[in-house]
């Protein structure tokens, strides 16, 4: 199995899965554009490749897929899956990603957000724009400085150049009191740094308030094959580190609709805050393990046409409610 962008903050745990699967051993190869990356020796093989972005990352990727014998390739990073989907039919192994038409709808927030709208299912309200002068103005619709707003790129990932506009920040208790990076600043501030016009997609938004949640699973198209809800807990950095499943009818409803509306294949991972849907990520995500429900594996297994989508829809009642997830940071140690 291929596993790309293994240096992903998700990659041990993804691949400790993938070797407990109870059925066989299985060959990892990591890829990543980075030489540090977990991957290079967790892994039994691992190559640098391009950034997904890079018109060559499919044909590196391809390269790596006939030199190591590889069955299946395993996308991580949301980065990697355009590249991917737009070549997969050249790949002579699967590749669990979905069409170029669903990648580039769901990376795009501002089609996303559009779609929940026509849906009637929640999502923010939200402005695209362009450059500091509508970023103020779509602020300002929006409520702002009565209300906090937050302000993101069209295309992003794992809180990438999410900022919460607050005009109640306290900048000094920032300075002195909290880690860098914080992600609230006031509408003044990103104003001063944005171009006064043009410059990349934009959208800012009503801040979503309340628990967070996700939906994560395996889809065939149309609808969830396997999979549950969860909750979205402890930030750290922009990650999330606690987990627990969770038994919500209406969830499993809404990411239905969704994967059936954007036709999402193979992995896919659902975000909400409160009751709006944010994010549609059509990739794995962090998991919420269990011994005799391994869906890394099992969703390898479909795409190998090793199991059925009936026979995977069949172990839904395995899903163990209240199973809970805690990540941790780890290392390794080597002799340069």
């Amino acid at each position: 199995m291929l596993v790309s962008a293994s240096g992903a903050p998700g990659t041990a745990a993804l691949l400790r899965a993938l070797r407990e699967n109870g059925e066989r051993r299985v060959r990892l190869v990591g890829t990543d554009m980075g030489e540090r990356a977990i991957g290079r020796h967790l892994c039994d093989a691992f190559h640098l490749v391009p950034a997904g972005s890079d018109p060559s990352f499919a044909e590196a990727i391809l390269d790596v897929v006939e030199r190591e014998n590889v069955d299946v390739v395993l996308p991580q990073s949301s980065f990697d899956l355009e590249g991917l989907a737009d070549h997969r039919d050249a790949f002579p192994v699967p590749v669990l990603v979905s069409s170029p038409d669903t990648i580039r709808r769901s990376n795009d927030k501002a089609e996303t957000y559009s779609l929940l709208q026509r849906l009637g299912i929640a999502g923010p309200d939200f402005r695209r724009v362009n450059g500091a002068a509508e970023v103020a103005a779509a602020a300002s619709e929006l409520g702002y400085p009565g209300r906090p707003v937050c302000l993101k790129p069209v295309f992003s990932s794992g809180s990438r150049g999410f900022r919460v506009l607050d005009p109640t920040v306290d900048r000094a208790h920032q300075l002195l009191h909290e880690r860098p990076g914080s992600v609230a600043m006031r509408l003044e501030e990103a104003v001063e740094l944005l171009p006064a016009s043009g410059g990349p997609d934009l959208l800012v938004m009503e801040l979503a308030t309340g628990g967070e949640r996700t939906i994560d699973g395996i889809a065939d198209g149309q609808r969830v094959v396997l999979g549950h809800p969860k909750t979205r807990e402890s930030m750290r950095a922009g990650l999330a580190m606690y987990f627990v499943t969770l038994d919500d009818a209406k969830l499993m409803e809404v990411a239905n609709r969704l994967v059936g509306e954007l036709a999402i294949e193979h992995f896919f991972n659902i975000q909400l805050v409160g009751e709006h849907v944010i994010e549609i990520n059509p990739r794995i995500s962090t998991v919420v393990y269990q011994d005799d429900l391994n869906l890394p594996y099992l969703g390898v297994k479909r795409a190998l046409g090793e199991i059925s989508d009936e026979e995977l829809t069949a172990l839904r009642s395995r899903v163990r409610l209240g199973r809970t997830a805690l990540r941790y940071f780890d290392q390794v140690e080597w002799d340069a």
